[in-house]
């Protein structure tokens, strides 16, 4: 399988690369970025990593070897400054997303695009709309949203965090809607206190904006890299097991033609399908006004 990173300079497009080498699916991969020294800096790097997984090759590529990968990981965006929303990033990252699908699809690309680019559910939304794409092809990062609520639960409830599974759906940002009904530790279900329920929300609601205000320059470079690997293993290697994604909906929570976050299946075409979980009114409210402010915000690209 071949898998092509734009975006491949950069830390998150760097970390999805060492990430898939470690794996044992024989990869393919490309690092692609209009830094051709930071790519070859990498390659050097990674080509050494080789040994360690069980991936076929890693180089450095230029745009035409995007056009015969079965995915392209797009990770391509302005440089992280202070503020308090992705939504700050929309128009810039939306000029460099439009020029690199723009070249996908010039270029007959008919593999499967995961987007790691934010604000991702507008951006997504707006890429499907642009390229004419079926949304199975399209898909947004965002397990994050889950991984941050699941350390949350884990520090409110003095467990460890690999002994909690949950969900997060809506939007990759202050619109995610965490649903406290999915919460299970060790497998059976549990419920929060209002003080558990707090400092979950807490960690999981505030982690970007404290992170963003250390002015490092950095991104979620590791947790996104494993993440973006592991959402590419699930397609290189299907199962029933979900995961979180922003698709376009269809039908699903009563929303259609915009992109959100939930649990899904993946396969070797992309999307399988949605697996929609049960919300309560407050939570669905919450869905229903998050996606109204992400289809505005892909409107206003045009």
């Amino acid at each position: 399988m071949k898998v092509a990173i734009i975006g491949g300079a950069g830390g998150i497009g760097s970390s999805v690369a060492f990430n898939l080498l470690r794996t044992e699916t024989p990869y393919e991969i490309a690092i692609i970025d209009n830094r051709p020294n930071m790519i070859v800096s990498h390659v050097m790097d990674l080509q050494d990593a080789l040994s360690l997984g069980g991936a076929r090759s890693i180089i450095g590529g230029e745009m035409s070897d995007a056009m015969d990968a079965d995915i392209v990981v797009l990770s391509a965006a302005v440089p992280l400054t202070l503020n308090t929303s992705r939504d700050v990033y929309l128009q810039a990252n939306a000029d460099i997303t439009g020029g690199i699908v723009d070249q996908l699809v010039a270029g007959g690309f008919a593999g499967i695009l995961i987007l790691m680019t934010n604000p991702v559910d507008p951006l997504l939304t707006w890429v499907v709309e642009r390229t004419g794409w079926a949304r199975e092809r399209v898909l947004g990062y965002t397990l994050n949203d889950t991984q941050r609520f699941r350390t949350g639960i884990s520090q409110a409830l003095g467990v460890a965090p690999q002994r909690v599974s949950c969900w997060v759906v809506g939007e990759h940002g202050a619109g995610q809607v965490p649903v406290f009904s999915t919460i299970k530790v060790d497998g059976a279900p549990v419920e929060l206190t209002a003080e558990q329920r707090a400092i979950a929300l807490d960690y999981a609601d505030n982690w970007y904006v404290r992170h963003v205000a250390l002015d490092s320059g950095r991104t979620s470079t590791w947790s996104s890299g494993i993440g973006g690997a592991l959402m590419v293993e699930a397609i290189a290697h299907p199962s029933d097991t979900p995961f979180p994604a922003s698709v376009v909906l269809e039908g699903e929570y009563g929303l259609h033609g915009v992109s959100a976050s939930s649990p899904v299946i993946l396969g070797a075409g992309g999307l399988v399908r949605v697996v929609e979980i049960p919300l309560d009114s407050s939570e669905m409210t919450r869905l229903h006004e998050t996606a109204a402010k992400i289809s505005e915000l892909a409107g206003n690209l045009g």
